[in-house]
């Protein structure tokens, strides 16, 4: 599958550090291996979009927003049902852009816990007036368009910080030096959204060799293994906790057919899916 480099491959000026883009399509795209060499703002429009990051996952509607970190990532798009179409304002800008609004307003970080490569937000009457905005900059020169960008930035950031704290700028510049801790966070994150280990090892920027040596190093066992493990252990919760019918999630857990869920299940526990419901 081809890699698509984002904002690379549109018609952009890339010199710029804040760019704007009017994507729209009528194809679908599913699990698409995406290199975004900017953070962006996909503020969706029409359709629904599904991401895969290292640390994190969303599936959204046009009810809400991304804000998605540079580097891989794997991503759905699927077309509206009232349109047949797909539409997103995609809204590009570097590191340093960033950087130089957090020295600009001196704001401060503080000890977070958990930093992730992607964000979702709800649209708000707010939010949507700004994005109405960027489409009208399209239509202006580059040169004045540039200039307004620069503006636009640091007013959905100023917005976005005021009301969901800092967390977020800091998630888009950090750093992970812990390669160990990285690689792991990724299939802890990733352990039931049914992910193929070529796509894992994308999300890692490894090739598919490296990344099952990295795996058996670090899990001590078969990714394969992990993974059905780590499904099976999910359906006995949900069988248990949630009265889950095992025919309503063998697909969920990763299964083509309800028996073949049924003789796993029985091998990993020694009771079938019924059995251990009525324990």
């Amino acid at each position: 599958m081809k890699i698509i480099n984002l904002p690379g491959e549109l018609d952009l000026d890339y010199s710029d550090s804040i760019m704007v883009y009017d994507y729209e399509s009528t194809t679908e795209l599913s699990k698409q291996q995406i290199l975004l060499s900017r953070n962006t703002f996909s503020f969706l429009q029409e359709g629904s979009k599904e991401v895969f990051f290292d640390n994190s996952s969303y599936a959204i509607d046009s009810s809400r927003f991304l804000l998605m970190k540079s580097g891989h990532c794997l991503m759905t798009e699927k077309l509206s049902s009232d349109s047949n179409h797909y539409r997103s304002i995609l809204f590009f800008f570097s590191n340093e852009a960033v950087l130089q609004f957090i020295r600009k307003y001196e704001l401060e970080p503080s000890n977070f816990k958990n930093l992730f490569s992607t964000y979702s937000f709800e649209y708000d009457s707010f939010i949507k007036r700004f994005v109405d905005s960027l489409t009208d900059i399209l239509i202006l020169s580059p040169h004045t368009r540039k200039r307004i960008l620069a503006t636009k930035f640091e007013e959905i950031m100023l917005y976005l910080a005021e009301s969901n704290g800092v967390e977020f700028l800091y998630s888009l510049i950090s750093n992970s030096d812990n390669n160990k801790h990285q690689f792991v966070q990724t299939i802890e994150s990733n352990k039931l959204n049914k992910l193929t280990i070529k796509e894992l090892s994308f999300l890692t920027n490894m090739s598919v060799s490296t990344f099952k040596r990295e795996f058996e190093k670090y899990f001590h066992t078969s990714p394969s293994k992990w993974f059905q493990d780590k499904r099976l252990e999910h359906s006995a919760f949900l069988l248990k906790y949630q009265n889950e019918r095992p025919s309503d999630i063998f697909e969920e857990i990763g299964y083509e057919s309800l028996s073949n869920f049924i003789q796993a299940f029985k091998v990993k526990f020694g009771v079938t899916p019924k059995q251990y419901q009525s324990t």
